[in-house]
């Protein structure tokens, strides 16, 4: 695969795995090399994954942090 040149379209979502279009070749850190020919892989963001390099969606199980909210204003509720 390192001689194969064809463009790759990647797809960033937000939240979410990097979408390749594959055959794909993941090198990691450590240099191991992972092989997919699927025509399509995700490609895990949150780093939660058990399937490392893959997306196992982990990342929908991320509890989503609160907005936050505005201190009440003692003036409008009535209070002295």
């Amino acid at each position: 695969m390192p001689n194969d040149r064809e463009t790759r379209r990647v797809r960033v979502a937000r939240d979410g795995p990097l979408l390749v279009e594959g055959p794909v070749e993941v090198v990691g850190e450590d240099g191991g090399v992972s092989r997919s020919d699927r025509f399509l892989v995700a490609l895990c963001t949150c780093r939660r994954t058990r399937t490392a390099p893959w997306c196992d969606a982990s990342h929908r199980r991320r509890a989503r942090p609160a907005p936050p909210q505005e201190p009440a204003d003692p003036e409008e509720q009535g209070t002295p």
